[in-house]
């Protein structure tokens, strides 16, 4: 009993019963873990003329929600081909294929619920000054999931004994106390109003408060008349509104105070520290505890976690903070994602381009970086005689790249697009792994163009945005564009046509979109899309933008069929937004179970015996020549740790190896989705492999299984 040819029968016996209890578990859980609507695909991948196989679909991203094994009873077989029968596997339902979670609203989409955030940030405020009579309050905006409010609390002094006491640190005790408060000030149905005021009139009101922020809060408000809303007679605040008629209309059980963080005044770290309460709000319990629900599902995914557990990439601060390490596993996925950009952009008629990292400083100033962004840009360093800045943006360079020669109305459109890392300054209390770094590298593209070519080139963009993103599983887009500001750039006719070519764009592909009236940037309109992820969150990350500014500033010209000289139109675009943020949705969207052409490891070979590792590196040798990524297990281990340590790495398909598939020149294999494939000749399994990884899917189809295992 202790031979390999046993011990590799007994490798493939413990993967079908973790199969068959997975799957035990899972109907246990849920019923309806499978929909009545499965796509079965067969395929036969030795044997003659008479092979077929039916179109196979991407993978989205798995939300985790179903089993990856199936049990004999979801295994069919197929019609006989060449007088043999063929299994094959039922797929579990894709994301898009499953029963939707209840659609949470946001602030864009449900004005209600962007008053109940905004009033409830005020009612805490409230209540922190009535549950602490020290505290300063400052500002208290809503945010996507709720809201904060950031208050300072100086030392103060013991009226009995004289003594400084230390400014007040935020417990979760306190946070208690202030919930109650805040649950007081709902009960009561204090009536929230607005009222006008003159300048005079507000700054002598905050005098007497001794709101010393609140009056850097007024000096830096331009317009007038300024606007307080009241609670009761009891408080009041600096506001633009919107908020609810009165503090009953809040849901005080959909009100949640989440944590307690440190901030500095205007994010200067030369002035106070702040202490920021987070708070979540909804509008009904049913909606906080589905939020709740999905806080606890994206902790599970969070990239930073699965970045280290899976061996990604790193941050070392001995580096300095918010720099990215690549490893060698994160640099295989990256590099799979970058070559998948570049041959669809080649496709798509862009010409790649590449720039320097850093520039002579008169290039910013002339670009009007150094005037306008500043504070985003790291300090400058002299080169000789002079002054030069690493790069914060791509766009510049572009720009000499169209002012190096003379340009016909023939030559136009160009389109131009680049990998380009940029570097940003970022204070260290705002990184978060790979959503908030110092330096990244954008998924950048220009696009010159005629003005009447303007809405043909959005619509190109776009079909190319999709094709990209829905590769990577994102098929699911909130679109929004952004209109004209107060203060712009530019002539009514030109803003007029570009947000018309926008439009325009948007309609002629049958997409739906909102509008932000007045939110476009002062140099151009814009469209910016929103993806949904795997559990239903949304993630800023494609933009299409023009831009009336540049040209003007670098003297962009083309010369007309009539022979005058004319500005193009420069349309700035991204569809990641950046390599390193994309790739973080990309890990928290999928769990880190990455589909098959993505991950860095495709398939693990477990040998069972020494005696079978030559076959092993063999087959992952032929591998490797097809652009195959396969491993081969130490054999360390004992086989169930072998396996638990595949499942572990989220390998996509393993294969146990002992004397038996030595001799007969075959693999049993296992998906990580679908459990046992059967056995395959090396030929046939690197053939499906290689077309899975061409084709973006997922391996699905059985091989020849001998006929002792149909028993």
């Amino acid at each position: 009993t202790g031979t390999p040819e046993f011990i590799s029968a007994l490798g493939l016996a413990v993967m079908r019963l973790r199969n068959n209890l997975a799957m035990s578990a899972m109907l246990l859980r849920s019923a309806s873990a499978f929909l009545p609507s499965v796509t079965r695909r067969t395929a036969r991948l030795s044997g003659g003329a008479s092979t077929r196989r039916l179109p196979s679909r991407a993978v989205a991203p798995r939300t985790g929600l179903y089993s990856t094994a199936v049990t004999k009873e979801e295994e069919t077989t197929a019609a006989p081909v060449n007088g043999s029968g063929r299994r094959i596997k039922v797929l579990p339902p894709s994301p898009a294929d499953e029963q939707p979670a209840e659609e949470l609203p946001t602030n864009e989409n449900d004005e209600d619920l962007l008053k109940i955030r905004h009033s409830s940030s005020h009612v805490m405020a409230m209540a922190v000054q009535q549950a602490f009579p020290e505290a300063q309050v400052t500002i208290g905006p809503w945010i996507d999931n709720g809201f904060y409010y950031d208050f300072y609390f100086p030392e103060t002094v013991d009226e009995e004994t004289g003594e400084t006491i230390p400014s007040r640190k935020l417990t979760d005790q306190d946070l208690k106390k202030v919930k109650k408060a805040m649950d007081k000030i709902i009960s009561k149905n204090y009536p929230i109003e607005r009222i006008e005021l003159t300048r005079d009139e507000a700054r002598e009101r905050i005098e007497k408060l001794g709101e010393p922020f609140k009056l850097e809060i007024l000096d830096s408000i331009k317009t007038e008349p300024i606007t307080i809303y009241t609670i009761g007679d009891e408080w009041w605040d600096l506001c633009a509104g919107p908020h609810v008629e009165s503090t009953g209309k809040l849901p005080k059980k959909a009100i949640q105070l989440q944590s307690v963080a440190g901030a500095y005044w205007r994010g200067d770290e030369k002035r106070e520290m702040l202490q920021r309460i987070y708070a979540t709000a909804w509008k009904d319990p049913k909606q906080l505890k589905a939020y709740k629900k999905l806080m606890e599902e994206a902790k599970k995914r969070d990239h930073r976690m699965l970045g280290k557990k899976l061996d990604l990439f790193s941050i070392q601060e001995d580096a300095g903070g918010g720099l990215v390490f690549w490893h060698p596993k994160g640099s295989v996925i990256r590099t799979k994602m970058e070559d998948f950009w570049k041959q669809q952009h080649i496709d798509a008629g862009y010409d790649l381009v590449y720039s320097p990292h850093i520039a002579n400083l008169d290039l910013w100033k002339t670009s009007g970086h150094f005037d306008f962004y500043a504070d985003g840009m790291f300090d400058q360093m002299a080169v000789e005689d002079e002054t030069y800045q690493i790069k914060p943006m791509n766009c510049p360079f572009h720009c000499l790249m169209y002012k190096d020669d003379i340009r016909s109305y023939r030559d136009l459109p160009f389109r131009w697009a680049e990998l380009g890392t940029v570097y940003r300054y970022e204070r260290s209390g705002t990184l978060h792994g790979l959503f908030r770094v110092r330096g990244f590298t954008q998924d950048d593209a220009h696009v010159f163009c005629l003005p009447d070519q303007l809405q043909d080139e959005i619509v190109d963009v776009l079909k190319l945005t999709k094709s990209i993103l829905s590769r990577f599983g994102f098929d699911k887009y909130e679109l929004m564009i952004s209109t004209r500001p107060e203060k712009s750039v530019g002539s009514d006719d030109i803003w007029e046509a570009a947000e018309s070519a926008l439009r325009g764009s948007l309609d002629e592909l049958g997409w739906d979109y909102g509008l932000d009236e007045g939110g476009g940037a002062f140099y151009g309109p814009k469209i910016d899309l929103k993806i949904k992820d795997a559990i239903g969150r949304t993630w800023q990350c494609s933009t299409v933008q023009c831009d009336f500014n540049l040209p003007e500033r670098f003297d962009l010209e083309y010369v007309s069929a009539e022979g005058t000289k004319e500005r193009p139109i420069m349309v700035h675009r991204a569809i990641f937004g950046s390599i390193e943020r994309f790739f973080g949705i990309l890990v928290e969207s999928y769990a880190g179970d990455l589909p098959l052409w993505l991950a860095p490891v495709q398939m693990r070979l477990l040998p069972v015996t020494d005696a079978v590792k030559d076959y092993c590196h063999d087959v992952a040798r032929q591998a490797k020549k097809m652009g195959l990524r396969v491993e081969v297990d130490r054999g360390n281990e004992r086989l169930p740790k072998q396996i638990r340590n595949a499942e572990q790495s989220r390998v996509p398909v393993m294969s146990v190896v002992g004397m038996k598939e030595l001799e007969e020149g075959t693999l049993a294999v296992r998906s990580r989705k679908l459990g046992d494939l059967g056995s395959f000749t090396v030929d046939d399994l690197l053939s499906e492999l290689k077309r899975c990884d061409d084709e973006a899917v997922e391996m699905d189809v059985m091989g020849d299984v001998p006929a002792e295992t149909e028993k």
